[in-house]
């Protein structure tokens, strides 16, 4: 079957995935606003430091590596598009598989823009969990070698489809056959679990469990959520690769279910703690936008409505682990990631509707065990493959050049030590009381809830 250029198509996956490109800015500033004023610019840093790294290795061999034909269904071959050599021109995305709702006419060149963000923003999200404390130039090490060694090959288990643009794909995708439509396992999984690893090699901050950890600036946190929410259409809608259907009912699923989770989560406030708040509002938007990634294309709109309720209560419950198992994931990344990675994903075991456009069939519509166990066994490969890589990078980064800042430069602050800049001018501020670091300090009638979300 020949396949044409379709010039709708191709400008939807270009806008999809500037808006996936934007998510990267937007988590700077969701980050930013949950730090402590002292810590704002490294925190940005990290999202930006990730978008450059990741960026130029992307176009070296991580595409090649992640779509290239696959070596045993772990890997793509890196020297196949080294450069994006043989990509160019007018060679055109060549998925023909005829079980897939879509058969897209676009340039190569563009899913290759595309994968790009996905790649980007996952190495992102990774450096919420280690906020406050970390080298920036080990980090910047750490970006290039996890994005080599954890998410390309995992990216070619779970994307890459055979046919799609080499022979051969990816275990996850071809031979297991479980439904991640745009990334719960690749992206969210896969981050939380690293989250986790280089939480407990760094070690906690200093003063976690003792002192406030406040956020800093909670309409950053509430822009920055706003503004994943609206790139998240691009992250679930575009992965349809086409204008058609299917973009719509990820898209109408990618609304409701985020909506659901950010009620839930604030419900779970309410009854636990007597309020909502902004940052319980903000976090549920994410813990949402997360669990109905892998699950977009297989659930209806009142499955996804089940869904991101069901996500927002457990990671509201969830973001607590870290104080009562005592680890320091200082933005949340486990609690929302790596937890609503999991609800989405394995839930589609339970939730997949026939009459969706997967045509999957989960255990609550007859479908039996078979998908479920599928969806499981996916999730916790990529979850025990990226926290074991991760803890051995980690360690061997620390025992050699040094990841964790040393305890006067981070009590001092992280950006004064990492960067010579500091967030905040207040010199000239009047009014309100200020600590050495910089950071407005409260009324003690002033309660803002810390532990919540990334």
């Amino acid at each position: 079957m020949e396949i044409a250029l379709d010039s709708g198509d191709t400008a939807w996956v270009l806008i999809s995935a500037a808006l996936v490109l934007l998510m990267t800015p937007g988590l700077a500033l969701f980050y930013g606003g949950m730090v402590r004023s002292k810590s704002v610019l490294n925190m940005m840093m990290m999202s930006f430091g990730a978008l450059g790294v990741v960026s130029v290795l992307w176009v070296l061999y991580g595409f090649s590596m992640s779509f290239g034909s696959s070596k045993g269904g772990l890997v793509g071959d890196p020297t196949e598009y080294f450069g994006l050599s043989g990509l160019f021109g007018e060679r055109l995305l060549g998925y023909l598989d005829e079980t897939v709702p879509t058969v897209p006419g676009i340039p190569a060149l563009v899913f290759v823009g595309f994968q790009a963000v996905f790649a980007i923003i996952t190495v992102a999200l990774i450096s919420g969990a280690i906020a406050d404390r970390a080298k920036f130039s080990t980090w910047l090490l750490f970006t290039g070698i996890w994005a080599t060694v954890v998410y390309f090959p995992v990216a070619h288990w779970v994307f890459s489809f055979d046919g799609y643009v080499s022979e051969a794909g990816g275990w996850i995708a071809n031979t297991l056959g479980a439904i991640d439509f745009a990334g719960g396992t690749a992206v969210h999984i896969n981050a939380g679990a690293a989250g986790l690893a280089l939480a407990l090699v760094l070690g906690k901050r200093v003063g976690f469990g003792k002192e406030a950890m406040r956020p800093h600036n909670l309409p950053l946190v509430m822009l920055g959520a706003g503004l994943l929410w609206f790139g998240w259409f691009g992250f679930n809608a575009g992965s349809a690769l086409a204008a058609n259907g299917l973009a719509g009912l990820t898209f109408v699923n990618t609304l409701g279910a985020t909506a659901a989770a950010s009620l839930a989560w604030l419900l779970v406030e309410k009854v636990r703690d007597g309020h909502g708040t902004s940052l319980g509002a903000a976090s549920g938007v994410v813990a949402g936008l997360v669990a109905i990634t892998p699950s977009c294309s297989a659930l209806t709109p009142l499955g996804a409505l089940a869904l991101g309720a069901v996500a927002g209560a457990l990671c509201a419950l969830a973001v607590g682990l870290k104080f009562r198992f005592g680890y320091d994931d200082s933005l949340d990344v486990v609690g929302v990631h790596l937890v609503g990675g999991l609800v989405g994903t394995i839930g589609i075991g339970f939730l997949a509707d026939p009459g969706a456009a997967a045509g999957a069939e989960g255990l609550l519509f007859g479908g039996g065990l078979d998908l479920l166990v599928k969806q499981t066994v996916g999730a916790l490969a990529v979850l025990a493959f990226s926290f074991v890589a991760t803890a051995v990078i980690g360690l061997a980064l620390d025992k050699t050049i040094g990841f964790r800042l040393d305890k006067e430069a981070e009590m001092a602050g992280i950006d004064l030590q990492e960067h010579a800049e500091s967030g905040y001018d207040i010199s000239g501020v009047s009014g309100g009381r200020f600590g050495s670091s910089g950071a407005v300090t409260t009324a003690p009638s002033a309660k803002i809830s810390e532990g919540a979300s990334a």
